[in-house]
């Protein structure tokens, strides 16, 4: 009996925790396309296909299984830094605006529907 009520406060502990958890958030892809197309995104980079910028599923590929991923791209994407083009000459990455400004919420799901890719 103890180990049945024992199991079952686990069952209900671990339960509770995973839903409740924040890490499990759903992509919301329209409004990340809709901030990618809003930001000119798309004249650089395409979801499959090579342009000026890598295709975004070869940015996912490429970040794929990394710790780091998530903020390597807000970092890329936030803070101007320098972007390597085809061609070997280096612009300022443009700067992702959102409304509200700096919506943090609107980036991060920018960067995980590219890396859900």
């Amino acid at each position: 009996m103890k180990r049945h009520i024992a199991r079952s406060t686990l069952l209900v502990a671990a339960t509770t925790l995973f839903v409740a958890s924040p890490l499990v958030q759903a992509v919301d892809a329209d409004a990340a396309k809709a901030l990618a197309k809003q930001n000119n995104c798309f004249k650089c980079h395409a979801i499959e296909k090579e342009k000026d910028g890598p295709a975004y599923k070869k940015v996912a590929e490429k970040y794929r299984g990394k710790a780091n991923a998530e903020a390597r791209l807000i970092e890329h994407i936030t803070s101007g830094e320098k972007a390597k083009f085809p061609d070997g000459h280096e612009e300022e990455h443009k700067i992702v605006k959102t409304s509200p400004p700096k919506d943090m919420d609107q980036i991060k799901n920018l960067v995980q529907w590219i890396l859900s890719l």
